[in-house]
């Protein structure tokens, strides 16, 4: 998944990410250590100012997704609902798909998640959920 030419592209230490012409939020991981949770909240409290309090559908390139700690995920998993419909996944690394299926199994989420390896089918999913 690639940024788009022109529009506006938001980056972070561990993620770029933007809006696609459906509203979908578009996001690809970096590589990036392991964040902290001071981090995590952070890059999230940022995020929720770019929605201006909209829930949101998000197609995420996880093949870059670092580890996280049980606390972040914890985090994570409580914060994700107050701004997400459906978050679809991507990834071309098998461990993107692992840690990205790991954490989703773990924490049962109250929106739909699902794992493609096609861009196109996960928008049209994604769709369903605008």
């Amino acid at each position: 998944m690639k940024p788009p030419k022109s529009g506006i592209i938001h980056e972070n230490q561990t993620s770029i990410y933007w809006f696609d012409e459906n509203g979908i939020v578009c996001s690809v991981s970096k590589k990036a250590p392991m964040q902290k949770l001071e981090d995590v909240k952070r890059n999230l409290e940022n995020f929720k100012k770019t929605l201006q309090g909209k829930k949101v559908c998000i197609l995420i390139d996880v093949t870059y997704t670092s580890e996280s700690s049980r606390e972040v995920r914890d985090y994570v998993a409580e914060e994700f609902p107050k701004f997400i419909k459906a978050i679809a996944m991507l990834s071309k690394s098998p461990l993107g798909k692992m840690l990205a299926n790991l954490f989703f199994n773990i924490k049962k989420q109250p929106y739909p998640t699902r794992m493609f390896n096609d861009e196109t089918e996960a928008k049209k999913w994604l769709l369903k959920y605008i």
